[in-house]
């Protein structure tokens, strides 16, 4: 009985001191998960509904915020059954699953960052021809790409990952991610290069695109008027916040994993439940309060509400 109940689930062994801290994780969990869903689907609503952000810089901001309410989603319910129970399981068919879901929407991210950094580009060094470059074709496409390519390829790598025969049944996290395969009775040689196929092209190579474009930017905006400069600096920071932490979580998810580092628990503990709360929360807060026209309709939301309340 043992053998398959080990054989069809995996065990997470990643939670610390749960026994004494059960319910304060909970309630900890909970807060955050409604905090992202309030703060992304506002977000995506105040681009939805208006119509002067109906630019492709805002729609790209709220592709970010729907890929962070799907990621939340595919892990925090999960949490949420795991701080509550005596046994932290998950099924080896839902943790595929789980890791597609995660994976493809990160790498989603990278994309959509890099079309943003693309858009910033036009908009500021060619504004004469923003307008028949970054059309509703273009961004299309951008978002087809970004949500279609890292589904197809993590979808080859999930579906060789589940074929894999496991010889192990825990691993230390709180959800399912590259160490998955470090579980398997083989180390498949396809996998590793595959993942580093998909790593160099839909991580390395975009980061450093995204780079070489604002560092053109900043170059070009130099030599031009302090108005230019600003406007440039008021749209650009905020995607280079975003992307230099969610770069910095990603490597640490990737050394972690791959390279199975001597790295304490606890501080892994805390590292991963970065990963669940930087971006999904942070970024609807980054560009709320550093993009001058969300901000407005913020603002106008919450005095509105003031005003209803009163």
């Amino acid at each position: 009985m043992d053998a398959e109940f080990n054989g069809t689930y995996i065990t997470l062994g990643g939670y610390v001191e749960l026994d004494k801290y059960r319910y304060l994780y909970f309630v900890i969990l909970l807060t955050l998960y409604i905090l992202i869903l309030c703060t992304n689907c506002t977000i995506i609503c105040l681009i939805w509904i208006h119509r002067n952000l109906h630019e492709p810089m805002y729609i790209f901001i709220a592709a970010l915020s729907l890929n962070s309410v799907l990621f939340s989603t595919a892990i925090y319910p999960k949490l949420f059954i795991d701080v509550l129970s005596q046994k932290q399981n998950i099924s080896h068919s839902a943790c595929m699953f789980q890791y597609f879901i995660c994976y493809s929407l990160g790498i989603s991210d990278f994309l959509l960052l890099s079309a943003m950094a693309y858009d910033r580009y036009v908009s500021i060094c060619k504004p004469l021809q923003y307008p028949t470059i970054m059309g509703k074709m273009t961004v299309t496409v951008f978002l087809t790409l970004a949500w279609f390519l890292p589904a197809s390829q993590l979808g080859v790598t999930t579906v060789i990952n589940s074929k894999q025969k496991l010889c192990d049944f825990t691993t230390g996290g709180f959800f399912c991610n590259n160490k998955i395969f470090r579980l398997h009775c083989v180390k498949s040689t396809v996998l590793n290069v595959y993942g580093l196929f998909i790593m160099l092209n839909f991580i390395v190579v975009p980061v450093i695109f995204i780079l070489f474009t604002y560092i053109k930017i900043f170059i070009i905006t130099y030599r031009k008027c302090v108005e230019i400069r600003r406007k440039a600096a008021e749209t650009c920071l905020p995607h280079l916040m975003v992307l230099m932490c969610f770069s910095c979580l990603s490597v640490f998810d990737i050394i972690t994993a791959r390279l199975e580092s001597d790295i304490p628990k606890s501080v892994r503990s805390v590292m991963t439940l970065l990963i669940f709360v930087y971006n999904p929360l942070f970024n609807p807060i980054i560009y709320g309060v550093k993009m001058k026209e969300i901000s407005k309709h913020i603002k106008r939301l919450l005095c509105h509400l003031v005003t209803k309340s009163l």
